[in-house]
């Protein structure tokens, strides 16, 4: 593969500066972007590796929280993609971004529950019955914090019985059969295919989460590049076809 996607801090610590040619002659860029996103940057990732010869594209995907606190630790991301304000915002107010962030994409929210069904789960007040088990992000996680805005909504009260570290996690655990439901993204449904199904959240209840992008300080004009990329038409492009909204 021409592009090599880390999933963990120290795969991409040791990147650095990675917008500089490497000893092929090569250029690597380094872009964090949130664990929703994983399909959509991939393809991303390949489309601007094919309108850019020679750069390599390395992705990695947390949650958002998780991300933010890396590059506040000094890993070497060079772009960030957040799947909610409040993250990007630490970046901002750290002074690590170059420029203003810039919205890219939109996703709502959706009931993740097990292939088929079996729970014959149809509302979000089925997810308030006693012998459910429900996985949510974790609070601090987008996803987590809509889900409570969406209880909060709808005036019901959920326990979780496990809150998980990205949207990504909560699928898993649902596909599993470790848990009877979860609170998700509506692309990252789509993007489980048919390891799990879905139960749609009324609009008049649901919360569009809304995604910003920027570079983070010092990367150079390679990220500038990817960012400008990702905004124009030719990135919405898989953005929409993998079930995001676009500004």
């Amino acid at each position: 593969m021409r592009r090599r996607i880390a999933a963990a801090l120290a795969a991409v610590a040791l990147l650095g500066g990675c917008s500089n040619a490497s000893g092929d002659g090569s250029q690597r860029l380094t872009v964090f972007a949130a664990a929703s996103l994983t399909e959509a940057f991939t393809d991303l990732a390949e489309a601007f590796e094919d309108e850019h010869p020679g750069v390599e594209v390395t992705l990695s995907f947390a949650g958002s929280p998780d991300l933010a606190a890396q590059i506040e630790a000094g890993a070497g991301a060079e772009v960030f993609a957040s799947a909610d304000e409040a993250n990007m915002e630490r970046i901002v107010e750290g002074g690590l971004a170059a420029g203003t962030p810039e919205v890219f994409a939109m996703n709502g929210l959706t009931i993740v529950v097990e292939a088929g069904n079996p729970k014959g789960i149809g509302s979000l007040d089925d997810l308030a019955v006693d012998d459910l088990i429900v996985s949510l992000a974790a609070p601090e996680v987008p996803a987590g914090r809509y889900a409570a805005e969406i209880f909060d909504a709808a005036g019901i009260a959920i326990e979780a019985d496990s809150y998980e570290v990205d949207v990504k996690a909560v699928v898993a655990r649902v596909a599993l059969g470790e848990a009877d439901a979860g609170i998700v993204f509506t692309t990252d449904v789509a993007a489980a295919g048919s390891d799990v199904s879905e139960v749609r959240i009324p609009k008049e209840l649901n919360v569009i989460g809304e995604y910003p992008i920027v570079v983070i300080e010092d990367a150079g004009e390679l990220a500038e590049e990817f960012v400008r990329f990702v905004l124009s038409n030719a990135g919405k492009v898989p953005l929409r076809a993998r079930g995001f909204g676009t500004p």
